[in-house]
């Protein structure tokens, strides 16, 4: 997407609706038309000293039906402005979220590695909700204000061009006191609308972990760094205030008094001589007063314009960012599930490589186990494979295909992972496994759990299959989500099946469970396995040992375990057996 301007993006946002927009505009014009009239009339009746004992009472009534017809008229055609600028401001503003939501889903997860989710979030509420103050307050007080001052300055030089001329003085005042508070109270939003956003974010993070922070008794320290963000959003704020309310209705009602008091001063002299009207010096000082309203309008709502267009570039960041268009692949042909790495290279940073020159190859019906220490490159194999990131050297390929020609949703259509923190969604127990999947019937939900050896408890539940599950499933133990996981993955029935220390959060018991599932499961299915419980893999057909992003060994359980080296050192600690080497050379 290229780049352009804040302005010109939410213009073309704007110009969607450009039909309504114009529409409201000419209703707009009416309005200020018929309200605009009603000085004249009066000045009509003034000038003409209509006598009512001379029977000319119709005339002032007529008169005076038709300002009322007049002011009847105005109203509706303010409400119907207001409504139809109003609901086409919230349809703006509900494009432009949906436009955000679906281009976060297309964001290379190498984006949310480095963002709190808080300011994300912040960002689809927080930030569009503040643009939407930008079009409701620019087409519903600017374009109002903007018409009414038209409209004010042509009665005004049909009723005395000298002075009309000496009111023009005016708008150029007003702009550069506008400029001036724009100036100053930019850096203060600017820091306010951070500052949320880093509160959005600490408070997501305090709320996930809040089990950490009372165990650690954080509590005080949360909060003291809370206060702080709180604080400097309220310092800035206040500052801009200041700024507001010294450059708003204070000045602007004081140099409109100075006007005010200067035409009265004016007008009265001209008309105690006989020289002007009095219908006309009246006209003259209610158009006059009605100048300053709009004006303090605008005032009002620079504020609000400012945060917007803070909000909206930060909006239109993430819009810009490179993304991957999700495409629908219903008929994409299931994959026989031969997946290849053929010298991998790859860093999540530039200059500092987590994999180095990984080759394997893992065929249809084998299972693949990687072991390692923290930080040996297994969980980075994995997100190479899924497509979330890509690899700076090597090729991986699936049936000989490079991974890199396929669209992510080709990739990970006939793909299934189960992670080590197992993650449930709001909603029943047969939703988390089928994900509303129409291709996923109650009967295939109920089998995959079956499989899983889920069914058991499931059933034991009040409601059973329809038993909700509140957020991250905080209502079961780490087991039955983690079997729920497990059900969900085998419910998609993928062609390559990853385990990501799946069963690290398991008892004994559920991991026997899990372990008899996976025999008759990865039948006829490509399954890669994290693990780092060694006795879930003795039954793999190949065991990659990495170490420091390398593989250092491979084979299958016997093999390694016969090489007696970094898996036998593994293994032997595991199971609490002395790995070390006696001064005989023997092992213990």
């Amino acid at each position: 997407m290229s780049k352009q301007s804040t302005a010109r993006r939410l213009i073309a946002y704007a110009l969607v609706y450009k039909y309504r927009i114009i529409g409201a505009l000419l209703i707009l014009f009416c309005a200020v038309a018929a309200e605009l009239s009603g000085p004249f009339i009066i000045k009509t009746i003034i000038d003409k000293h209509l006598d009512v004992e001379s029977g000319e009472l119709t005339s002032v009534l007529a008169l005076l039906g038709l300002y009322m017809v007049l002011l009847f008229l105005a109203s509706v055609a303010n409400f119907s402005q207001a409504y139809l600028l109003q609901s086409t401001a919230l349809q703006i503003i509900k494009n432009m979220r949906m436009d955000l939501m679906r281009h976060i889903q297309r964001i290379p997860l190498r984006y949310f590695d480095n963002t709190p989710i808080g300011q994300i979030v912040s960002r689809i509420t927080n930030d569009t909700e503040a643009v939407r103050d930008l079009f409701m307050s620019f087409m519903a007080t600017f374009v109002v204000s903007f018409v009414q001052l038209i409209g004010i300055y042509t009665a005004l030089f049909i009723l005395d061009m000298r002075l009309a001329l000496f009111c023009l003085l005016l708008p150029p005042l007003f702009a550069i006191i506008m400029v001036v508070h724009l100036k100053y109270s930019k850096g203060y939003i600017a820091v306010m609308r951070a500052r949320l956003s880093d509160m959005n974010a600490m408070i997501n993070e305090s709320i996930a972990v809040m089990p950490i922070i009372q165990a650690f008794r954080r509590e005080k320290a949360t909060l003291r760094e809370f206060e702080e963000l709180n604080e400097d959003r309220y310092v800035n704020q206040i500052k801009q205030f200041r700024v507001f309310s010294l450059s708003s209705r204070n000045i602007v009602g004081t140099i409109g008094s100075l006007v005010t008091a200067l035409v009265i001063w004016y007008f009265g002299r001209e008309s105690l001589d006989g020289l002007i009207l009095f219908g006309v010096f009246y006209a003259f000082i209610d158009y006059l007063g009605r100048i300053f309203q709009p004006i303090i309008g605008i005032f009002d709502q620079l504020t609000n314009a400012q945060r917007a267009f803070v909000s909206a570039e930060k909006v239109f960041a993430i819009l810009d960012m490179e993304g991957d268009e999700v495409e629908r692949v219903d008929s994409v042909k299931r994959p026989d599930g031969v997946v290849r790495f053929d010298n991998v290279t790859f860093g999540y940073n530039e200059g500092e490589s987590v994999l180095k020159g990984i080759s394997f190859e893992a065929r249809r019906g084998e299972t693949v186990a990687l072991v390692g220490h923290t930080g040996s490159g297994k969980s980075s194999i994995m997100n190479l494979l899924l497509g979330f990131y890509e690899a700076g050297k090597g090729i991986i390929s699936i049936d000989g295909r490079d991974v890199k020609s396929f669209s992510k949703q080709e990739l990970r259509k006939h793909m299934g992972i189960v992670l080590q923190d197992p993650y449930l969604f709001a909603g029943d127990i047969k939703f988390n496994v089928s994900l509303y999947n129409k291709d996923i019937s109650i009967d295939r939900v109920k089998k995959a759990l079956k499989d899983v050896g889920a069914d058991t408890f499931v059933e034991q539940l009040p409601a059973g299959y329809d038993e909700q599950v509140v957020e991250r499933g905080s209502t079961l133990s780490s087991g039955q989500r983690q079997l729920i996981s497990f059900a969900r993955a085998l419910a998609f029935d993928p062609a390559i099946l990853i385990l990501d220390e799946a069963t690290a959060s398991v008892d004994s018991e559920t991991e026997g469970l899990i372990q008899q599932a996976l025999r008759v499961v990865s039948k006829g299915r490509t399954t890669l396995v994290i693990a780092h419980r060694l006795s879930t893999i003795r039954e793999a057909d190949q065991i990659l040992v990495l170490h420091r992003g390398e593989i250092v060994e491979r084979g299958d359980h016997d093999t390694l375990m016969a090489l007696g080296g970094r898996y036998f050192k593994m293994y032997q600690l595991q199971k609490g057996e002395s790995a070390a080497v006696d001064p005989a050379g023997r092992k213990g």
